[in-house]
């Protein structure tokens, strides 16, 4: 059995300024009746005058913003032929009579505050809804009968097992089965978020999250699980045969049967967003190219020979990225006589200059299109604007009559940055980013789009990384452009550092900043306890050793609350970011950060501390959230760890706190960011993590734990400090000196001290011209040689001779009494026989 081209249906028209609407949702109950919903504000009833000729019979207009889902309704006395149903973006659900058709709709469903994202009806005339306010509901006689709540994120899909049994699916990544308003059973299916559901006959349910598929029983018994896909799979059916359908953003729809891929439809078009079923067997896809098509599987209801070629042309004239096919070897038109191991698989053929691309559908190799490679970091680009050079520059046509604006645009460019800024910087609602984002891509055929990452996918929308089978990758990001040492929303001074420090004494029980001459101690309560044994000084008109780190909260709490709220309602009006806005719990974790950080910095610290869940939101926002958005998350991170350390005081939760901020920066063990960097968001970035670091290095916040601490030393130590910005090095060397107040109590490894040792030589040796980043890195030199002698721990001869080349010629370099004046201690130190 085979599927072929039946017939293509164009109606959905253009956004209103920008090209490119997808077809998001679609139900196909009768041989003759489809009904689809459009990012295009409409919904549209498809009716068969013959098998393969599907006309438009009504268009309905539900919203003046984007329709996501749409349902059937069987036929009433009052509606011969049945209802329409919507879902919109504004979590309206509207029912149309389809005879007699109007556009005011018969019924309107009030009850959800945010998009409807699924619709589905019952036999018996119910509606069931879900929407991205984390509940699902039921209706009855067009009344609300039931809320589903127990989710903690959006509800994604919602199945109908009966008139009384419900399954939801949720981006909590939890399935629940409930029985009327009541969870019977709940379960995790996946690790990622579960966007589709499918009822299954006599087996039970089936559930999609990343690019697997997996199949359940509905007591949450695993069948089988699918794979295949290469990207995420966006919508399940299941053909009158039992057998499963799915859609994805790899271009494809697939046919499962027996638990193995049977077809692979290929579409010329960026994603598949949605497919149906019909009851005689035809699967029904809407794509990103605005159309609807139908596939059969019965040779009566194919396309005409003709129609069929040139969609098989269409299709084998898609240009594909490298990164968009299997990597293997390139072959000669030989390798076409023999048959393909399993459906969906890739070969690669040499054809003259082009190497061709085909896939295996379970009977021929398929032409799918030619790979393209990117352009090469060496290549000259092609256009110019506003005197920059960029690999295009586009002209594109907003309105009739009116000039054509430019949108410029570089390969190696997250596409949502891009589209973010053409739109800010012409006056456009940033509700059209998705909009654009598509038009660069449908101009960009065969290239790899946004920042290079190694083998990974990224995220058209939010630069993040795209599933790829057997991959995983950190997520590139970046964050809204700032001058250096100004606050990235007010252009004011974040830090600004003393013109000199005065030498303090402290005695016994209270040791003073030498920045502030603020106490660390107080000689009681739960501080005085972890330091209830510092080390005596060794002169007490020394400075050192410095046992109070410097912390770096400086900073516009009201400026960068309203901006990190400012970029969660642009996400939440625009369909294709709508899953990343904050949920309401996540909004009530960041507004409780904010003002817990906002009462500290006044000296009213709260009673109750933040704890694991706020940062847990941090983590999962900068998770989730487009890479140009992370500033405010990150900041408001740093700003949680100076004035709350115990929040990542819980075990594993500060390691997996520091992952999320390092893969903000795109920066893992095996990948750093480009040094220096090749942007100001991604400066901002990298400044903010050593920014976090040095505010963690507290010994209230148990930072001093040594597998941990050696390991984000090696991490940091992979950026040489001479390819710095200068707002990245400051708060290094701050990290630096932190660290090295936390050795006075705990020391190091013999390696981990190696490593820090270097970096603070690093500074030391390659600083010329910031006095204060040296002076901080120099006392953090001092802690490190006094902790050496308190912990009968010397320093071995190479990292003694590190720190004797380190000092020689600092006070020829700067002229600073308070670098001269540590210079002599270290040195005294050194003579008494501390290495």
């Amino acid at each position: 059995m085979v599927y072929k081209l039946s017939a293509t249906l164009t109606g959905h028209t253009s956004d209103a300024r920008l090209p490119g609407p997808p077809v998001r949702a679609l139900s196909s109950p009768a041989e003759d009746l489809i009904l689809s919903a459009s990012r295009d504000s409409t919904a549209i009833v498809w009716r068969a005058a013959a098998p393969t000729a599907f006309a438009q019979e009504s268009v309905f207009h539900p919203s003046s913003r984007y329709v996501n889902a749409v349902a059937f309704l069987p036929p009433t006395p009052e509606a011969p032929k049945g209802y329409a149903v919507t879902g919109d973006q504004d979590g309206i659900i509207n029912v149309y009579s389809l005879e007699p058709a109007k556009d005011n709709p018969d019924y309107t469903l009030l009850g959800h505050s945010g998009n409807i994202c699924g619709l589905r009806t019952t036999p018996g005339g119910q509606i069931v809804s879900c929407s991205w306010d984390a509940t699902a509901r039921v209706w009855k006689n067009f009344s609300s009968l039931y809320e589903l709540k127990g989710h903690e994120h959006s509800v994604w899909d919602i199945l109908a097992v009966n008139e009384e049994e419900y399954i939801t699916g949720s981006a909590d990544k939890i399935v629940k089965v409930w029985k009327q308003n009541k969870v019977v059973h709940s379960f995790s299916p996946h690790n990622g978020v579960v966007r589709s559901l499918a009822l299954i006959p006599d087996i039970g349910f089936a559930s999609c999250a990343d690019n697997e598929i997996r199949v359940w029983t509905v007591n949450g018994d695993l069948v089988y699980t699918l794979t295949g896909h290469t990207s995420f799979i966006y919508q399940l059916a299941v053909l009158p045969n039992g057998d499963l359908v799915s859609s994805s953003e790899d271009r494809s729809v697939r046919v499962w049967k027996d638990g193995e891929c049977a077809q692979v439809l290929v579409h010329p078009a960026i994603s598949v967003w949605t497919v149906s079923t019909m009851p005689n067997g035809d699967i029904v896809s809407g794509a990103s190219d605005k159309n609807v098509r139908i596939f059969s599987a019965a040779e009566e209801r194919w396309a005409p020979e003709g129609d069929l070629k040139a969609f098989d042309d269409l299709i084998a004239q898609q240009s594909l990225s490298a990164h968009d096919v299997e990597q293997v070897k390139v072959e000669t038109s030989d390798a076409l006589s023999t048959p393909g191991k399993k459906v969906g698989q890739t070969l690669l053929v040499s054809n003259g200059d082009v190497t061709e691309v085909y896939q295996w559908d379970g009977s021929v190799w398929q032409r799918i299109g030619e790979r393209a490679e990117a352009p090469s970091g060496g290549e000259k680009p092609k256009a110019y604007f506003e005197g920059k050079e960029y690999d295009y520059v586009w002209n594109v046509a907003i309105e009739d009559g009116e000039p054509a604006l430019k949108l410029p645009y570089n390969v190696t460019e997250v596409p949502a940055d891009a589209a973010t800024r053409f739109l800010e910087r012409n006056g456009l609602p940033l509700s059209h980013v998705s909009t654009v984002v598509d038009f660069i891509y449908q101009n960009t055929p065969g290239q790899m789009l946004g920042p290079r990452t190694g083998d990974e996918y990224a995220d058209p929308f939010t630069g993040a990384s795209r599933y790829r089978s057997n991959a995983s990758g950190p997520s590139p990001a970046a964050a809204p452009p700032a001058s250096s040492y100004m606050d990235p929303y007010t252009g004011a001074s974040r830090y600004q550092s003393p013109a000199s420090t005065q030498q303090n004494s402290a005695p016994a029980s209270s040791y003073m900043d030498p920045y502030t001459g603020a106490s660390r101690y107080s000689g009681g309560g739960a501080q005085a306890a972890v330091a209830a044994s510092p080390p005596p000084k060794a002169a007490a008109t020394g400075i050192l050793p410095v046992y109070s780190p410097v912390l770096l909260k400086e900073g516009n709490l009201p400026a960068m609350k309203a901006k990190l709220h400012q970029y969660n309602d642009g996400l939440q009006s625009e369909i294709s970011t709508m899953a990343q806005a904050l949920y309401p719990e996540e909004i009530r974790a960041v507004d409780e950060a904010f003002s817990y950080v906002q009462s500290c910095s006044t000296g009213n610290r709260p009673a109750n501390p933040l704890g694991a869940a706020h940062i847990d939101g941090i983590i999962h926002i900068l998770e989730r959230w487009p890479s140009s958005l992370h500033l405010p998350v990150l900041d408001l991170g740093r700003l949680i760890v100076a004035f709350c350390p115990e929040a990542v005081r819980p075990a594993g939760l500060k390691e997996r706190f520091f992952s999320a901020l390092f893969a903000a920066a795109q920066w893992t063990a095996t990948s750093t960011p480009a040094f220096p960097s090749t942007s100001k968001p991604a400066e901002m970035n990298v400044m903010l993590v050593f920014r976090a670091l040095a505010n963690v290095m507290q010994e209230s916040a148990s930072a001093a734990d040594g597998p941990w601490l050696g390991e984000m030393l090696k991490l940091v130590a992979q950026a040489p400090y001479e390819k710095l910005t200068p707002m990245q090095r400051k708060p290094r060397a701050t990290m630096v000196l932190n660290v090295s107040c936390l050795t006075l109590f705990t020391p190091l490894d013999a390696a981990s001290r190696s490593v820090h040792l270097s970096m603070i030589a690093d500074v030391l040796s390659t600083e010329k011209t910031d006095s204060e980043s040296v002076y901080r890195a120099l006392v953090g030199l001092g802690n490190v040689v006094y902790a050496a002698k308190q912990h009968k721990a010397p320093l071995g001869g190479a990292d003694a001779a590190l720190v004797t080349r380190s000092i020689k010629d600092l006070p020829s370099r700067f002229n600073e009494d308070r670098i001269r004046n540590v210079v002599v201690e270290v040195g005294a130190l050194l003579v008494s026989g501390v290495l």
